[in-house]
């Protein structure tokens, strides 16, 4: 198991500042590399009432399950290794077995075993360090939509927010309020 606190600034752009920040940053098509998020929350939303989110990335051939809380700065992030097998069986309805993370959700009063499958987004992801961050260029799609977004990733939120503000602007692109790809996806599937 890991934890760490994820703190990231994010910003949707459209195809055409995405196009401008690949050529910006040298970013090719092979650096791209596809993973999978597949979603998790309690029929009435527990999760998501509580800050929090529970997913399952697959990526490389590897699967990873991921609680996301709310921190002080940013979020904490707890991530457990998972076998294929197991995160394929939990897609298709097999309870999640006791580990850090159920206990976490159990914390949370969430009974673990009420979580549910809710669907999935592919993204198409490359990474570029920057500025002692990780600048990272998403093209994502889900359900019948797609978007494009940028986000970087810092140990120190206020000179990140400063970096990365910096950079929007130098390349003229509007900053955007721009919500995590689980409330994005959450919107798209039941306007929530």
């Amino acid at each position: 198991m890991d934890q760490h606190i994820e703190i990231e600034f994010k910003n949707l752009v459209n195809k055409q500042e995405f196009d401008k920040l690949k050529e910006y940053f040298n970013v090719a098509e092979l650096d791209f590399v596809t993973q999978e998020n597949h979603y998790f929350d309690t029929p009435s939303f527990e999760l998501k009432e509580k800050g929090s989110a529970l997913r399952i990335r697959q990526r490389n051939g590897n699967s990873e399950l991921t609680l996301k809380q709310p921190a002080e700065d940013g979020l904490l992030e707890t991530n457990l290794a998972l076998t294929n097998e197991l995160a394929n069986d939990i897609l298709i309805g097999k309870s999640l077995p006791d580990n850090e993370i159920t206990r976490l959700i159990e914390s949370l009063k969430i009974t673990s075993s009420d979580i549910r499958y809710f669907g999935t987004l592919q993204t198409s992801r490359a990474e570029v360090p920057y500025k002692g961050g990780l600048l990272v260029f998403d093209h994502s799609s889900y359900l019948t939509k797609e978007d494009y977004e940028v986000e970087y990733e810092v140990s120190n939120k206020t000179e990140g927010q400063e970096i990365f503000g910096d950079l929007l602007q130098k390349l003229q692109i509007p900053v955007r309020k721009t919500e995590n790809k689980t409330r994005r996806f959450y919107q798209a599937k039941f306007n929530k």
